[in-house]
């Protein structure tokens, strides 16, 4: 198919011309305005989603954070064997990790791990808090994973004194607030 003869445009209306603009394209290509719509709305689409995932993600790691302080477990000194009394709390923690793998999935997020470092105060060298730290955090792991959190959706990881949340931990009760574990969605 050719183009049509060239029009003399002083004479040709507005209308006119855009009908000879239509059969000059023919059915050789596709609108431009087409392509650019559908990948703006593609774009659109995966930004929601996205910015759905990161607020999911956001949301469980506060509840995490919070869940976390008020259920420590306490260790006994320079050990990563529990103390007494932390039954009622790792259930706690448990079932607080299946209600925030539900939001999660209603949140679109499918591909996660749940992660549990441990941390110390700085009293001792940095290469035994690191160690002592990671068995401390492998331990609520394995008791999680005991009370029904799948072992391929939780991992530990030993921080040692690296991040405090008080610092300096010059004080028993300063020192205490350092030596805790944290659980967050990564």
């Amino acid at each position: 198919m050719g183009y049509p003869p060239p029009m003399n445009l002083r004479k040709t209306t507005t209308t006119t011309l855009f009908v000879t603009l239509i059969a000059a394209v023919g059915s050789r290509a596709a609108p431009v305005w087409a392509i650019d719509i559908g990948g703006l709305a593609g774009k659109v689409v995966n930004g929601a989603a996205t910015g759905a995932r990161d607020k999911a993600v956001k949301e469980v790691n506060a509840k995490l954070l919070a869940e976390g302080r008020k259920n420590q477990c306490t260790f006994k000194s320079d050990s990563d064997e529990l103390a007494p009394g932390c039954d009622a709390k790792l259930k706690s923690l448990t079932n607080t990790l299946i209600e925030m793998k539900k939001r999660l999935k209603v949140g679109g997020v499918s591909n996660f791990k749940f992660e549990v470092s441990g941390h110390t105060d700085s009293t001792g060298k940095p290469e035994h808090n690191k160690e002592l730290s990671g068995k401390r955090a492998a331990t609520i792991v394995r008791e999680l994973v005991a009370r029904g959190i799948p072992s391929g959706e939780i991992i530990s990881l030993g921080m040692g004194s690296e991040h405090p949340v008080v610092t300096p931990d010059d004080t028993p009760a300063k020192k205490a607030k350092n030596r805790r574990y944290e659980i967050q969605v990564r």
